[in-house]
């Protein structure tokens, strides 16, 4: 057996990442992995490149957390909405909220996930940023206070998310939903599969 075969079948993932929905949509893979957030000072300036930033931020991400764990997998990833060649990262407050829905009202925007994942056992990794276009419907003050009761816009990026109240907000999107989600998971599994490491992660029985 070789020293790969080896660790692929003691495969272990690690989650650099607090958001449930990354969370939430790795165990819908069905994989098994921990989840083990890491604080790095993020890039955030609105007029960079979108795929540079968030691919810069999931390297980071990643990079923190392998330092800790050796032979093991790390994956960290990164969201940013991109309108008009400006990011639209998480707002500050409900005030930037509210004036973040308006610019994306009628409008169609990009949203960028950044995802990178390091190999432990030899220390490669694999970075690409992933788009989808999402078309929002026209917004005014009274759907977005409706909005806003159902979902709490300050931890997303762009200030929305696509899993719950869309059918207030979007008209439709182009591309991988779960990537708007902020992790995508056909990208993701497509790569796991590439590097043998898919059916070692997946829960058994």
């Amino acid at each position: 057996m070789t020293t790969r075969d080896a660790a692929t079948q003691k495969a272990v993932l690690y989650l650099a990442s607090a958001s449930p929905r990354r969370a939430q949509l790795l165990r819908q893979m069905g994989l098994r992995f921990f989840v083990e957030p890491t604080h790095v000072e993020e890039h955030e300036h609105p007029h960079s490149a979108p795929d540079f930033l968030v691919n810069q931020n999931a390297l980071a991400k990643a990079q923190a957390l392998a330092e800790k764990h050796f032979n093991a997998l790390i994956l960290g990833c990164d969201t940013t909405v991109n309108l008009d060649g400006e990011n639209l990262n998480k707002p500050a407050d409900l005030d930037e909220a509210r004036a973040m829905l308006k610019r994306l009202s009628g409008r169609m925007h990009t949203v960028y996930t950044g995802v990178c994942l390091i190999d432990g056992c030899n220390g490669a990794y694999d970075l690409e940023a992933v788009q989808s276009r999402v078309f929002f419907k026209p917004l005014n003050d009274e759907i977005i206070t409706r909005y806003f009761e159902v979902v709490n816009p300050l931890d997303k990026a762009g200030a929305y998310g696509i899993q719950e109240g869309r059918e207030l907000i979007i008209e439709r999107w182009e591309g991988s939903l779960s990537n708007i989600m902020g992790l995508p998971v056909e990208f993701l599994e497509e790569l796991l599969q590439r590097r043998g490491w898919l059916e070692p992660l997946r829960k058994k029985g």
